[in-house]
């Protein structure tokens, strides 16, 4: 270098950009291929894609070794290659992202004072026997990669030189005799890169290698050498690892800008001057679901036209056909096509998405497959419009269940296929990171292109396995492409999006189907908003007053309980509770009665307990109930309820139904302060100390019926 600026020569990094010159192997625009070539724009490489349009016959690497077409690929295009100071940088593509420009990569390539550069690993492949025949490094890899190396053309050709096998044959034996043979590593001057100055292999190196945030940058970092490679190679098993990290790399996100890449390439409805693509919209009702016609609304609310959209329905579930029937009723002819198959019909859940597919495969107008789970709470009416606007092949929208750190994605998977947590999972679920993410798995919702359907996932079944879940072995398929052509050795990017809040996936475990209203069991999705509480009132001294049940759930429980029909007789001798003795009784049905107890004392846990920590501080409650019930009042059965202290630290009533509507009179009144609440809300609930203060009676309904939820709560 001295020298250099002795003689006013500029440095190799400086004189010789025009004079490098990337080659790479891809005979198919894979997502890999892509995210390679976005990143060698970003840093302004020149790049010759050679094999374009050829068949690949080069093998598939993961059940062998392969890659002899990429060598004679080289060797033609060297050829044709006349200029002696011409640099080249020979790398992959598919499993490839540059973390840095050509300055760098040229300064490192002259600071090894070699005329050859190869990549290098820690594990040696494909032939163990050749271990001994390489030479030792005083410190760093020993082994040479094939799928990353820089040089000058004379010497690549001369390297390139004896190559006479076939497409199949093994480009790394081929490079690593080239580099064992000391003679002829002499003669061309080949080295390794072993402290991955340069490349970064990630087989054998996953724990070396981390992301480094800096000054609006992200690039991968090698721990182990404390070293800043220029080009990161997702070689072997390490897909999922590339994939992870060209979330980041080069500044595809950073904690200064976010996603930069989330407004490339999309499809923009706006100056669209055709019709919105042709959509098949796949539902799934696998088991007993809450809310299917809920599902069903938000089905219809969907801002899509509906004659571009046609509907395959598949439930399993004989519970559910009312739903769909009420829906197809109502709606059936706003929609291009619709096709069912029901319980009776004997199709299996994993053909049924099979099915499912081959309805959009097989319409040449179908543009997209959109899967959806009944389960899945699409909130957003512009899911469909925004999924089909950001034109990737696989993408789903980030769906969580509430109170819980569950999405329907997966950051990483565990060495047997199953679920891990990548270091970035919680940040993407809780949005301090927010963006499109290249992940490994997703489940219940996502939109699929209709050309991969038909090509890199034409299989006819791509749900079954032997060993794995059908979910799971979708998303390996999706992802491993396993089929013996290197364009599709891993397959079709499935990413998610956190960009907009899109809904939630209810839980349906312990669903039952045995009630008049059976959506009841799951309170916790069908409350008013109270979170914020900024609708509390303060009636009376020490009574709080807030909405927290919708009118619909009101309705559904007052039905629930007049199916159910067996009301107390209003008498002071109980067998329903401990000591068999109501001292003010009431007619009445306990929760435990129609086996909602369990889902009332979740209700009161989540919803109850946090508003009476805000307005009676330093007071927690696990909420126990003692006593649950709903009562009801008649003026010709029992209309009012006499003066009286509740058996309870605290007490919850709920108005279940609308004064001046369905009764007339009724409320409450809180003796000692001659406070009364005379016009009790429908899915309102008061809220007030139970012993001792708050003495109180139930005034009297003069009209119709009236009905309340009561809860006696104590710690």
């Amino acid at each position: 270098i001295a020298s250099q600026l002795r003689s006013n020569t500029p440095p190799l990094w400086v004189a010789s950009f025009e004079k490098l010159l990337v080659l790479t192997v891809a005979t198919k625009e894979t997502d890999g291929f892509k995210r390679f070539m976005r990143s060698a724009q970003h840093f302004n490489y020149t790049v010759k894609v050679l094999g374009r349009g050829e068949k690949w016959n080069g093998g598939d690497y993961m059940t062998a070794p392969g890659g002899g077409q990429k060598v004679r690929l080289l060797k033609s295009a060297l050829a044709d290659i006349k200029e002696k100071d011409k640099i080249i940088l020979f790398i992959d593509s598919y499993d490839v992202v540059f973390s840095s420009g050509p300055k760098e990569l040229l300064k490192k390539f002259q600071q090894a004072k070699h005329k050859v550069v190869f990549s290098a690993e820690t594990l040696i492949w494909p032939d163990r026997h050749l271990e001994d025949k390489h030479p030792h490094v005083r410190e760093g890899k020993r082994f040479l990669g094939a799928g990353g190396f820089i040089g000058y053309v004379p010497n690549l050709k001369e390297m390139v030189s004896d190559w006479s096998g076939e497409d199949d044959d093994s480009d790394q034996l081929f490079y690593t005799k080239v580099y064992i043979n000391p003679a002829k590593r002499k003669s061309i001057n080949i080295t390794l890169d072993s402290k991955c100055r340069l490349f970064q292999n990630l087989h054998g190196a996953l724990d070396e290698v981390v992301l480094k945030f800096e000054d609006g940058r992200v690039r991968a970092r090698n721990v182990l050498y404390d070293t800043l490679p220029v080009i990161v190679h997702g070689n072997g098993p390490t897909k999922l690892q590339i994939n992870y990290l060209g979330n980041y790399i080069p500044n595809v996100w950073t904690f200064e800008t976010g996603c930069t890449v989330c407004s490339e390439d999309l499809r923009s409805f706006s100056t669209l001057k055709s019709e919105f693509p042709v959509v098949v919209i796949g539902i799934f009702i696998q088991q007993p679901t809450p809310f299917v016609s809920a599902f069903f609304e938000r089905l219809v609310n969907l801002k899509y036209p509906k004659k571009r959209l046609n509907l395959f329905i598949y439930n399993q579930e004989p519970h559910h056909d009312k739903h769909i029937r009420s829906f197809l009723e109502s709606h059936e002819a706003d929609y291009k096509v619709v096709k069912l198959i029901g319980p009776d019909e004997g199709v299996d859940v994993i053909t049924s998405r099979n099915i499912g597919f081959d309805m959009c495969r097989d319409d040449i107008d179908c543009e997209y497959f959109f899967s959806v789970d009944v389960e899945v709470v699409l909130k957003n009416e512009d899911t469909l419009k925004i999924l089909t606007e950001l034109n990737k092949p696989f993408v789903a929208p980030m769906m969580t269940k509430p109170g819980r750190l569950w999405t329907n994605f997966w950051g990483a998977l565990s060495a047997d296929g199953y679920y891990a947590r990548s270091e970035d999972y919680v940040d993407i679920v809780q949005a301090r990171r927010v963006g499109i993410w290249n992940v490994p798995y997703v489940s219940q919702v996502y939109l699929l292109r209709a050309d991969v359907l038909r090509s890199e996932l034409k299989d006819s079944d791509l749900f079954n396995s032997a060993t794995l879940d059908p979910d799971m072995a979708f998303c390996s398929r999706v992802r491993d492409q396993v089929g013996g052509n290197r364009e599709v050795e891993f397959g079709v990017f499935m990413f998610v999006t956190n960009m907009h809040s899109f809904g939630r996936v209810l839980n349906t475990e312990n669903y039952q189907t045995n009630h008049l209203h059976n959506d009841l069991c799951c309170f916790k999705y069908i409350m008013a908003n109270v979170a914020s509480h900024s609708l509390l009132l303060i009636p009376c001294p020490d009574v709080y007053w807030f909405p927290i049940f919708t009118e619909r759930t009101c309705t559904h429980l007052v039905e629930e309980m007049e199916h159910f029909g067996q009301w107390s007789g209003g008498g002071n001798t109980d067998t329903r509770i401990q000591g068999g003795y109501e001292n003010v009784p009431t007619i009445d049905i306990h929760m435990n009665q129609v086996n909602f107890e369990k889902e009332w004392q979740k209700f009161l846990l989540d919803y109850i307990a946090p508003v009476t920590e805000k307005m009676f501080p330093g007071y927690f409650t696990r909420a126990l109930f003692d006593l649950a019930f709903v009562v009801r009042y008649r003026p010709d059965e029992q209309p009012s309820l006499r003066p009286h202290h509740d058996a309870s630290t605290f007490t919850i009533n709920i108005a279940l139904n609308q004064v001046g509507i369905d009764y007339q009179g009724g409320g409450c009144r809180f003796i000692r302060y001659n406070c009364s609440i005379r016009a009790p809300r429908k899915g309102w609930a008061l809220m007030h100390p139970g012993r001792l203060t708050h003495y109180h009676e139930g005034l009297p309904t003069t009209s119709g019926t009236r009905y309340i939820a009561v809860s006696f709560v104590d710690p």
